[in-house]
């Protein structure tokens, strides 16, 4: 495993549209760890493939930094999010954009399919942190940050 270099917002990559992974390989699996370093090392709940610089749809996510959660991991391979309900507007943050944080309405409970390390398809529903990192991972599959679709965004700073 190694550590990858987090790419910073005004990077283009951040705004490419990931390519779907044809296979999974020893490529993949290694990229996975990497992000699972990479994410431990930073303290972040998910990670994007294109964050570390790499235009696949591939993502991480741990929930278990969330008090109110069980504290779920996941890997996620050509992630699709086909069913959506309700919606909640929490606060997100970024490991591509430091010191900032804004107010994001996403659904507040995702069904997702993809796959996994071993190249089986799965499904993964969740609510709440869960939802909403699903939401944030896939956002930047397409090349979307969470400052596009908030309602305000400031300095972390500012809380208290």
């Amino acid at each position: 495993m190694a550590l990858r270099r987090i790419v910073l917002e005004g990077d283009a990559i951040l705004r490419k549209r990931s390519r779907d992974v044809a296979a999974v390989n020893e490529r993949i699996r290694t990229l996975l760890d990497d992000m699972w370093e990479t994410l431990e090392e930073n303290n972040g709940v998910g990670l994007a493939a294109p964050q570390v610089g790499v235009l696949r749809r591939v993502a991480v996510i741990d929930t278990g930094k969330d008090a109110e959660s069980e504290g779920i991991k996941v890997e996620l391979i050509n992630p699709r999010i086909v069913e959506a309900d309700g919606e909640a507007e929490e606060e997100e943050a970024c490991l591509s954009i430091p010191g900032m944080v804004g107010a994001v309405t996403r659904p507040a409970r995702v069904k997702v399919e993809a796959t996994d390390r071993r190249g089986e398809a799965f499904t993964i529903e969740g609510d709440g942190l869960l939802a909403k990192a699903l939401c944030h991972e896939i956002d930047h599959l397409d090349g979307i940050l969470f400052v596009d679709r908030a309602s305000s965004v400031r300095p972390m700073e500012d809380e208290e």
